[in-house]
């Protein structure tokens, strides 16, 4: 372990995100009503362009009206190559009541897109008096905020999330696909003459996981664009969950149980967690540093290894 210590991520529960464009108010008050962690207003991709500033005003508003319970409540603003993203940030944090909880930022290429975030966030809750400071969240979309990824990571004290927007970082990379998450047709590998299809985003979560470890953020699986695909959702949710991923996005209401439900751990799972522990205190009792349990070796790794899932367990179990 190196001397500088890895910090915590945020303490709370993030196993879904739920999108719905700031242009549809008729969507809000199911959002809120919803098994979200975390809701996710969007001004950007989802929203027309002739139709941004109504979606900003509905989104002041709904933010201002609408009981949003326990949820995490984040609006994705206008990525920085738009001519919008500084009216959506001024707007938010002028006209809306503390009750927002953080921006996402869209298509983040280097931390200098945070500083410039930031500092317009800070100056604006300076100059109003905002006594609760606005957290951020970005999106990995590009083939320079992959190769960036740690330094955007460290930019802010403000970032608390990651996640991997995997339509524009195709585009980006240039990668054959119009897929968004999921294995793809053309990405496989043959064994013993039959095709086996890898993941294709693997590298991209991994790094993002990195980073996030590295400086104490959540990191989050992107949007899986097949809704009909609840096997495939199912899959790719997994794979990420297994990786470090705390939670999954939702584009359409059903996969919110599915992603609930891959990223609570399972009773049986953290049964076995509080019996490796468990294991270990024993084991501490007779000056030991290792044991077994169920026929394998388990030693202060695997006390590490139990209490991420336990902690899970009790941080959701406590909402």
């Amino acid at each position: 372990m190196s001397f500088r210590l890895q910090p915590p991520a945020p303490a709370r529960p993030n196993r879904c995100q739920l999108f719905g464009p700031g242009s549809n108010t008729k969507l809000f008050e199911k959002m809120a009503a919803s098994a979200a962690d975390v809701i996710n207003i969007d001004l950007e991709d989802s929203v027309a362009p002739t139709d941004k500033d109504i979606a900003r005003q509905n989104t002041i508003q709904a933010i201002n009206e609408v009981d949003w319970g326990k949820k995490y409540l984040s609006v994705r603003i206008n990525s920085l190559d738009s001519p919008f993203w500084y009216r959506d940030v001024v707007d938010l944090l002028e006209q809306a009541g503390d009750r927002l909880d953080q921006i996402m930022i869209p298509k983040v290429g280097c931390a200098g897109d945070i500083y410039a975030v930031d500092a317009l966030v800070t100056a604006i809750e300076a100059a109003k008096g905002r006594q609760k400071r606005i957290t951020f969240e970005v999106i990995i979309e590009s083939a320079a905020g992959i190769a960036h990824v740690e330094e955007i990571a460290a930019a802010s004290p403000r970032m608390q999330a990651m996640s991997l927007g995997a339509a524009d970082f195709a585009a980006s990379m240039g990668m054959s696909t119009t897929g968004i998450g999921g294995t793809q047709e053309n990405y496989y590998m043959l064994h013993e003459g039959a095709k086996y299809w890898s993941d294709p985003w693997h590298w991209a979560q991994t790094a993002i996981v990195a980073a996030c470890r590295t400086h104490g953020l959540l990191p989050v699986d992107g949007p899986f664009g097949d809704f009909s695909d609840d096997d495939g959702f199912r899959a790719q949710a997994y794979r990420s969950a297994t990786l470090g991923m705390v939670g999954k996005w939702a584009i359409h209401p059903k996969q919110i149980a599915l992603s609930n439900e891959i990223f609570t751990p399972s009773d049986k799972a953290v049964q076995e967690a509080r019996e490796i522990l468990q294991a270990m205190e024993d084991a501490k009792t007779r000056g030991e540093g290792a044991t077994t349990y169920k026929g394998r070796l388990v030693d202060i790794a695997s006390i590490k290894q139990a209490e991420v899932i336990v902690t899970q367990a009790e941080m959701i179990a406590a909402q």
